[in-house]
């Protein structure tokens, strides 16, 4: 079998430009990438080794400005190929390189040549595509997020046909969209499928897309969402490392005051999975402080999940796990008080933090109401969490198992709808 000769488009450049080593060129990316201002950019040996192999992931858009700076060739030409095709600097039917390895496919997504001499898409193309990635996102607070989420994968493979078919600001319409469309799926996939390695490869896809679109905030929020998936197992160091480059993106745009008080929540919520309660409040503490000075920017409309409302939940829920259970009521029912018709299919996790706040409390009958109305709003608008929230109440309702209370919410968490609904979503 012929041995693979691997990227020898990026070989040729690092040698063409003095660099004889992998190793020279990473220590000679990194120095340029402080050169260039970009702050905490480290790239190793073993990165430009995936760069030089035979299926070169596509770089990181820090990556790629620096790489383009440095050896003074466009991304392409040094042998890198989009996830949404090249504009013919390859043959036709040459096969695609996936943008992160395996994520393309498990979504299931098709990387397409471009259409060598093709004609471009109309401009009407990226407003047309960016109305479709609006309807889903309205459509994920009401729709099962099993029969969304296909619609919204494909939606993203139609996107990546496009991109290479755009030029100008309707490319950048294009990969702005496409960037909201993966963060839809991650969300979906994350909060509500339970996938979280999925929901990270999808993040990576998200992320490069804006990057494309030249998109920082969105870029923030991504790298923000990125941050639960650490979080979520009580990696702090990971979340906390993502949390800092979703600041650093922040800074480069001008971020509402409603962003920026969501970026502390997200930080709180992982320090409350790491155990750190003080610090998670403190956090909230400032997030309400930020939102109460404002700072006269208006937030994208894509940023439909946090609202004050929101952060009430976010404070109740850390408060509930701090033992602090006076406060964190007062903050629950303020949450459920402020949330708008919009909001419902967070109610049921709010709920869920009502009852595990009586369920602590020694209140096993006021604990299994709430309960029961988290599996009322779970009825109307399934949300995975939420169902999370009921099943960790009832963990704790043990002792009192054989209480009339607890029987009749069994019937309810047990009944056949319910079932089915927790089975098939």
């Amino acid at each position: 079998m012929p041995r693979s000769t691997g990227n020898v488009r990026l070989k040729a450049a690092r040698v063409a430009a003095g660099f004889n080593s992998q190793q020279d060129l990473a220590d000679a990316l990194t120095r340029h990438a402080k050169g260039m201002g970009i702050r905490g950019l480290s790239i190793g040996v073993r990165q430009v080794r995936r760069w030089e192999s035979d299926t070169p992931p596509w770089p990181q858009p820090d990556c790629q400005r620096v790489l383009v700076q440095l050896l003074g060739q466009s991304m392409e030409t040094l042998g890198f190929t989009p996830p949404w095709g090249s504009e013919g600097s390859q043959q036709a039917g040459h096969s695609r390189r996936t943008l992160v390895t395996g994520g393309a496919a498990t979504l299931g997504l098709a990387v397409l040549p471009g259409r060598a001499g093709g004609a471009p898409q109309p401009d009407t193309a990226g407003t047309d595509f960016q109305a479709v990635t609006r309807s889903h996102r309205r459509l994920y607070w009401s729709v099962r997020p099993t029969q969304l989420h296909p619609a919204v994968v494909a939606h993203a493979t139609l996107g990546c046909a496009l991109l290479p078919e755009t030029r100008d600001s309707t490319r950048r319409i294009v990969a702005a969209a496409l960037a909201e469309t993966y963060l839809l799926a991650s969300r979906i996939e994350f909060f509500d499928l339970r996938e979280p390695s999925r929901a990270n490869e999808t993040l990576l896809l998200a992320l490069q897309a804006a990057g494309e679109a030249d998109a920082p905030l969105l870029g923030s929020a991504i790298i923000a969402h990125m941050a639960f998936v650490p979080g979520w197992v009580a990696d702090r160091d990971g979340a906390l490392e993502r949390m800092t480059a979703a600041r650093t993106y922040a800074r480069r745009a001008l971020a509402s005051a409603e962003f920026l008080a969501w970026l502390d929540a997200v930080e709180a919520e992982c320090e409350t999975r790491c155990g750190n309660t003080r610090t998670a409040l403190n956090l909230i503490g400032h997030a309400e402080d930020v939102l109460a000075a404002g700072n006269g920017h208006s937030s994208p409309e894509w940023m439909d999940w946090f609202s004050p409302a929101r952060l009430a939940a976010f404070k109740g829920n850390t408060q509930m796990i701090a033992g602090h259970f006076p406060q964190a009521r007062e903050s629950l029912h303020h949450a459920l008080t402020s949330m708008t018709p919009a909001e419902d299919k967070q109610r049921s996790v709010v709920y869920g933090d009502l009852a595990a706040v009586e369920a602590a409390s020694g209140n096993p009958e006021l604990a299994c109401s709430y309960a029961g109305q988290a599996l009322d709003q779970l009825a109307i608008t399934w949300y995975a969490t939420g169902m999370d929230r009921v099943r960790e109440v009832r963990r704790t309702l043990v002792p009192h198992q054989h209480e009339r209370c607890v029987r009749d919410l069994d019937d309810r968490l047990y009944d056949w709808a319910t079932t089915l609904n927790a089975l098939s979503r």
